[in-house]
């Protein structure tokens, strides 16, 4: 179909402006070719402008834009309270996104703001990273040493009340407000959990969330424990300088490395790119693709792993999303760690900010990112090497065996002083907290079997 032509003269030239902005708009949201072209022609004394624009068929259902207009005429009129054009614009433009996916939204200043914050680590509020399912507020993980997570707020909890304001019926920008306040003030979250068969109430002291990002420390000698809470802009460059720094501490290597990102919500793709980065030498760590060009990417590991190819593993759980995922990902496709724990949150797609003005911006869905071996992630998640269930464990309180050391007159070992410390590493393995934590302890074992395997092997070589 062709193009129409028209000319129209100067001083109606502000309305024509407004139309054709109207018009051809949504085709560059939407990446479409909207060929245009504009010309001043001169007639005697007087200045016309002509325009060659896009036909409309193929730029806009202009049926349904006469319905938007039809229902912003109505809304205007007849609603029982006045409501201004502004208003009106924007709860459109949230609805636009709203409906697109869980993900997608609209930043009005104080979200963009909230944003900004959440990436470099330090906001306020109950510490909990949140989505919207089924109109409740879901939510994906409690960040560690936060107010929700001391206050016992799992992965999967469904919100259904915060305080008195039932949550059906609110957006998650709305829903994410009324959970930030006053360092201090207490609000209590009614919530409906998969073990439980009538909603609960936890009480959450609202305090400023000051988040580390990356955690670290020994466990026994050799074994070093690297925990990610979130990913944040410098987490590449703190998780490098752990593994460092643990390495170090056990006189320059490991025998084994556990990664924990167990309801680590996710964050900033680049950190988790570097997180692996530190681990693998060389290859394809994760790639995106989406409609427009911008949004088709691929990030690859440089050679050299700090570690000196100690062995990992890597816990996860439901609540571990995201960047998480790329992490674990990457690692399980190049066989550089074993992955332990239960299935992953599956959350496969990229968000791009997309700055309006200094003060708006949209959170916006542009991509699907896939792992090395091209698996995509979104609503499947990462599926474990070994699953583990979380456990409560419990030492059974009985008398202690009767063993050949409480016999009179028994014979001693010829090394008292081996004896006595090997009697000391078990009670403060007894006492340690790993006892408590069934992933964590078996992850540990895991590379305990694996070191003790190793060793054999080289010893069986050197025979």
């Amino acid at each position: 179909m062709g193009t129409a032509r028209s000319k129209y003269r100067l001083n109606g030239f502000r309305t024509l402006l407004g139309t054709a902005c109207l018009l051809t708009l949504p085709g560059l949201a939407l990446g479409q070719d909207t060929p245009s072209s504009e010309e001043i022609l001169l007639e005697g004394d007087r200045q016309q402008i002509q325009l060659q624009l896009p036909d409309p068929e193929l730029q806009l259902p202009l049926d349904d834009l006469r319905k938007f207009t039809e229902v912003f005429s109505r809304i205007k009129e007849a609603y029982v309270e006045e409501v201004d054009d502004r208003q009106l614009l924007e709860s459109a433009i949230k609805g636009m996104l709203a409906d697109l996916d869980p993900h997608s939204t609209y930043l009005a200043p104080q979200e963009y703001e909230e944003l900004e914050e959440s990436t470099t680590g330090e906001f306020g509020g109950l510490g909990i990273e949140v989505g919207m399912e089924d109109g409740f507020v879901k939510v994906i993980a409690p960040i560690d040493d936060t107010p929700a997570h001391k206050a016992g707020v799992q992965a999967g909890d469904l919100i259904i009340k915060l305080g008195d304001q039932p949550v059906k019926g609110l957006s998650l920008e709305e829903a994410v407000g009324l959970m930030r306040g006053e360092p201090g003030t207490t609000l209590t979250l009614t919530i409906m959990r998969e073990s439980e068969s009538a909603p609960i109430e936890i009480d959450v002291v609202r305090d400023v969330i000051k988040v580390t990002s990356v955690k670290s420390r020994l466990l026994e000698n050799g074994y070093g424990y690297v925990r990610i809470t979130q990913f944040q802009a410098e987490t590449g460059t703190e998780f490098s300088s752990a593994i460092e720094a643990l390495m170090a501490e056990n006189d320059g290597s490991l025998d084994g490395l556990i990664i924990d990102v167990r309801n680590n919500p996710g964050g900033i793709l680049q950190a988790a790119v570097e997180a692996a980065d530190a681990l693998l030498d060389g290859g394809l760590v994760v790639y995106t693709e989406g409609r427009i060009p911008s949004s088709r990417l691929r990030f690859s590991a440089t050679p050299g792993d700090i570690s000196n190819d100690t062995p990992v593993v890597v816990l996860i759980n439901g609540g571990s999303a995201s960047a998480s995922e790329i992490l674990a990902g990457a690692l399980q496709d190049h066989h550089r760690a074993v992955i332990m724990g239960t299935q992953s949150f599956g959350k496969g797609s990229v968000q791009t900010v997309i700055p309006l003005d200094e003060t708006h911006a949209i959170k916006m869905t542009t991509a699907r990112y896939y792992t090395p071996d091209g698996r995509s992630i979104q609503a499947r998640g990462i599926r474990p090497d070994i699953e583990v269930r979380p456990a409560r464990l419990t030492e059974f309180d009985g008398q202690p065996f009767f063993t050949e050391a409480d016999l009179s007159g028994h014979l001693e070992n010829g090394d008292a002083e081996e004896s006595r410390a090997g009697d000391r590493r078990s009670a403060e393995q007894a006492a340690s907290p790993i006892d408590l934590d069934f992933q964590l302890r078996s992850a540990l074992n895991l590379l305990k079997g694996m070191s003790i395997l190793e060793r054999q092997q080289n010893g069986d070589e050197q025979h």
